[in-house]
């Protein structure tokens, strides 16, 4: 099971969102394990990933504790992607997000080439992720689907909204936030790029995709 699996929306409206992560086994294979996983992700910038991540550290979109939540704003919204290579000191899951899946094939068949000896795992449409592995030479081992939602669901908030909220797997971008900044984008109070780099400081993982996300408010700001 992975927290990337549950992306809200149709189709096409995921054609640019893909995560490659990769993983050691506890007990099994983290020995060893923190210079492979570095590997991984140097690999994974080659490529041009929108964002990457450690599931213990964060991501390269990172909150700071010396800024207080006035300088949201006003603070640069460039990534740092070596942050995230520094602070890894134990193995944990890595994350790297494409908006693009010719950069996938690319990233797997570097990985299939370094053969590192992790588990690795794309998160995206399985037909387009499959197809991927078979040009770059590898079978896929197997395949874990979402079923959706279920119940009353009525109750749930709007696609743009659960569109934005489901990037984060964990639930660190609640449904009013994502409303919020829908709200300001809407009325002009920030771009697109503002607030969906504000959103991805608060996804731990470092899974949320950036470019997805600008182009869900683009949608939400004309009404689409």
């Amino acid at each position: 099971m992975t927290n990337t699996l549950h992306r809200f929306g149709a189709p096409e409206t995921q054609r640019d969102d893909y995560i490659v992560f990769a993983m050691p086994s506890k007990g099994i294979n983290e020995e060893g394990a923190i210079p492979k996983l570095q590997t991984f992700l140097r690999l994974a910038l080659k490529h041009g990933p929108v964002n990457v991540g450690q599931g213990s550290k964060g991501g390269m979109y990172r909150p700071s504790s010396n800024l207080t939540p006035f300088a949201h704003w006003s603070r640069p919204d460039a990534a740092d992607p070596e942050a995230v290579l520094e602070a890894m000191d134990e193995p944990s899951v890595v994350a790297a997000v494409f908006d693009d899946v010719a950069k996938v094939e690319a990233l797997v068949k570097d990985l299939k080439a370094a053969d590192l000896g992790l588990s690795v795992n794309i998160s995206g449409l399985t037909a387009e992720a499959n197809a991927c592995c078979k040009r770059a030479g590898i079978t896929r081992h197997s395949v874990e689907y979402s079923l959706g939602f279920h119940g009353d669901l009525n109750q749930l908030p709007d696609r743009h909204v659960l569109e934005l909220s489901t990037m984060c797997g964990h639930g660190m971008l609640s449904h009013n936030f994502a409303r919020k900044m829908i709200d300001m984008v809407r009325e002009n109070r920030r771009t697109p790029q503002q607030a969906a780099a504000t959103m991805a400081r608060f996804c731990t993982c470092g899974i949320f995709n950036v470019t997805r996300a600008i182009r869900i408010l683009e949608q939400a700001r004309k009404g689409e």
